[in-house]
């Protein structure tokens, strides 16, 4: 079952009361009485469906909606990243990339090669699959530089979250610029325009105020199986081989998200055999997969390990991370319940009603619904819905201004991401962070990168419209 779409009486200011009483309740279970962030999300997730008057029918169907589909798409590329993640840690690849990455960027500018490699993956990798693969090595490099680890992750969190909301061919943008019909490589070259300086200012420099703020020690979530498994299995493979392991994912995706952008262009069609095979092969769950096989040829097998030992180091690695996507999982249940109520919907007619010029209504729109149910990809398509009429109505506006309305969007569904995103939890769990932290780190971050994003395609907006 899809989210649910409900028709219900309780009017807008009803739905908006509803949605901050169970987020303050939310909060309040988690950091005030510590109750377990799983137990809590589910708990107000089922009274929050109650307030809003889902029938008692499509209770449950609703709530496993919403679970349902957040697992659907994060628990494939956290347990099969996990995976990998552990073969590199315990084989000592990520060791060996670390002492590359000194020896060619020094340690003063580890955190700028973590975060420039991050935006590389970032471009055709989505935020979390991304951000699981490149952990086990930002966590090397924290351990052996020292220091916070917000220094080291936060950068590089931040440029797989800009990349993935500004730049096509990720779904958010494309939608949009369906939708708006705009230009897709202008919103390309546009969005990075936009993507690059936004994780500069946030990601570089308000981490590294946030790393001094916070002193985070590195989780042991990715840690190395202890005893003769880890001395067994230990390698310490060729710098070629991890660097391949990193790469064999991003190419994979790219010949997905590649041929879709080539198919938007009418370069390709999408009904041809060999585009969807290579499209399959893309798929970022198959990618993974494939990556996780030539991982345990390569660390493995091809080293001479027994499959024993093979199969006990790629299962340890899913313990760890079986909190994380449940609790991941719990809060997209929240979203799920959120959006069923009709509470996006309702906000975003009510300010589509204002009157303000469309590219700030589009942002406002956009920032609250996402504030309001928590999924970036439904504040951005929403937003967008909303103001397609205006802006296909509008024959002025040229090529330039139609992908600037499109990012200035994109940085609204971006807007402070909190309890109720599935991001806002898998940052706080691998990062080790309790909620309060996530709020005073992610939180904030995600609304920097929101707001810088919206200053930047405004600016481009009046630029293209002067001349």
């Amino acid at each position: 079952m899809t989210d649910l779409e409900l028709n219900w009486t309780l009017g807008t200011p009803g739905l908006l009361g509803i949605a901050v009483a169970a987020i303050a309740v939310l909060l309040l279970l988690i950091m005030k009485f510590r109750i377990h962030a799983f137990i809590a999300l589910v708990l107000v997730s089922v009274l929050t469906a109650i307030a809003t008057g889902v029938p008692a029918g499509q209770l449950v169907p609703t709530l496993l909606s919403g679970f349902g589909g957040t697992l659907a798409s994060v628990a494939l590329l956290v347990g099969l990243g996990a995976m990998l993640g552990r073969m590199l840690e315990v084989s000592g690849g990520a060791d060996v990339l670390t002492n590359a990455l000194i020896r060619r960027f020094g340690e003063k500018r580890a955190p700028l090669a973590l975060s420039v490699a991050s935006l590389m993956f970032g471009f055709p990798i989505f935020f979390d699959a991304g951000l699981v693969v490149m952990l086990p090595i930002i966590f090397t490099v924290a351990r052996r530089l020292g220091g916070s680890l917000l220094f080291y992750a936060f950068p590089a969190a931040i440029a797989f979250s800009v990349m993935h909301i500004f730049v096509p061919p990720h779904p958010g943008p494309v939608a949009a610029t369906g939708l708006l019909g705009a230009d897709v490589g202008l919103v390309l070259v546009l969005g990075l325009v936009i993507a690059i300086p936004t994780w500069y200012v946030v990601g570089a420099l308000f981490g590294r105020v946030l790393g001094r703020r916070f002193d985070l020690p590195v989780p042991e979530l990715l840690d190395a199986v202890q005893g003769s498994s880890e001395t067994e299995f230990r390698s310490a493979p060729k710098l070629r081989t991890i660097v391949f392991l990193l790469l064999l994912p991003l190419v994979l995706i790219f010949l997905n998200t590649g041929l879709n952008m080539a198919a938007t262009a009418g370069l390709v069609s999408l009904e041809d055999g060999w585009v969807q095979a290579l499209r399959l092969l893309g798929e970022t769950p198959i990618a993974l997969l494939i990556t996780v096989f030539f991982a345990m040829w390569l660390l493995g097998w091809r080293q001479r390990k027994p499959a024993s030992l093979v199969e006990t180091v790629v299962d340890s690695a899913l313990g760890p991370v079986c909190s994380i996507i449940l609790i991941t999982g719990a809060g997209g249940m929240f979203g799920g319940v959120l959006r069923a109520s009709g509470i996006g919907d309702a906000i975003a007619d009510s300010l589509d009603a204002i009157g303000l010029p469309v590219i700030v209504a589009g942002f406002v729109i956009a920032a609250v619904v996402r504030l309001a149910q928590g999924s970036a990809t439904v504040a951005l398509t929403t937003a967008a819905a909303l103001v397609q009429p205006v802006v296909l109505g509008n024959p002025d506006f040229n090529p330039v201004e139609l992908a600037a309305i499109v990012l200035s969007l994109a940085a609204g569904s971006v807007f402070a991401g909190h309890v109720n995103d599935s991001g806002f939890w898998l940052v706080s769990r691998f990062f080790g962070m309790d909620t309060k932290t996530t709020l005073k780190t992610w939180t904030v971050g995600q609304a920097l990168v929101g707001t810088m994003g919206f200053v930047l395609a405004l600016g481009i907006f009046l630029l293209a419209g002067a001349f």
